[in-house]
């Protein structure tokens, strides 16, 4: 008998009046490892930076949510204004629904202008120095939290039945799929492909110039989600057929490739 990988039967824990949600727990746990390693690698370099990172995070971290979520909704408008969509449920961001993209972009802005003023008050490096620092941690963090679509039970793949397959319940098998029962556990592939990313960037970013490191890491990750796009199977727009991710990653992995090239020493 083939064993699959099962869906957690439960995604939620009451404690008393309070209720942790398992998809923001691997938020948040995902945050924290981040803000620690990004914090350890900073300081290891510059020692006088001490704070740095928690001041940025304060801002960082709020903002990248927002980000995620904004894009997630401007992706899919119509799970919230459609003819069976609920506004207020924007702001459920237990139930699912963060974009990468938004969230590395919004967040990264914030990061920037807060670290941009801290300058202004201490000695600190350019902002790709304090970027190189974080990235290891931040795909870490993307690693963890992709389990929460685990519990979740969403963004999986095409069916399957390799014994890594996952075992999704028929109310969240999508329109036309439920005949099967496993699905290839994309939140898996994703999560290990972040892990090599982020054990290559610890291993080699001594060898890179500075903002090389976070270029990297945004090109690999790039690089694996495009073919973890062309498995899922859950709802999303397409152009000309293509899954609308399946052309951010291409833009935005171009665009890490020609900010690596430019902060190659070689090409100055």
């Amino acid at each position: 008998m083939l064993a699959f990988i099962p869906t957690p039967s439960i995604s939620v824990v009451a404690i008393g009046p309070l209720t942790i949600h398992f998809y923001a727990l691997c938020i948040i746990t995902g945050v924290a490892l981040a803000i620690w390693l990004g914090n350890r690698r900073f300081l290891h370099v510059f020692p006088d930076a001490r704070g740095v990172v928690g001041d940025v995070a304060i801002g960082a971290v709020p903002a990248g949510v927002i980000g995620g979520r904004l894009y997630h909704v401007a992706t899919a408008p119509e799970k919230f204004f459609g003819a069976h969509g609920h506004p207020g449920d924007i702001f459920k961001i237990w139930e699912g629904g963060l974009g990468i993209w938004g969230a590395i972009t919004l967040g990264g802005v914030a990061a920037y202008l807060t670290y941009s003023n801290l300058r202004k008050s201490r000695d600190l490096p350019p902002f790709r120095y304090f970027a190189d620092a974080l990235a290891p941690g931040i795909i870490f963090a993307q690693a963890i939290g992709r389990w929460g679509n685990w519990f979740n039970a969403e963004l999986f793949g095409k069916p399957t039945s390799l014994p890594w397959g996952v075992e999704i319940p028929r109310w969240a098998r999508p329109l036309g799929y439920q005949e099967f029962s496993t699905f290839h556990p994309t939140f898996l592939y994703e999560s290990l492909w972040c892990l090599l990313i982020g054990y290559l960037l610890l291993q080699f970013a001594h060898r890179l110039a500075p903002g090389q490191t976070f270029s990297l890491y945004i090109f690999g990750y790039c690089a694996g989600r495009l073919g973890i796009e062309m498995l899922r199977i859950d709802e999303a727009h397409h152009i000309a057929g293509i899954r609308i991710n399946v052309f951010v990653a291409l833009i935005v992995g171009t665009t890490s490739l020609v900010a690596f090239r430019r902060f190659s020493p070689h090409s100055r």
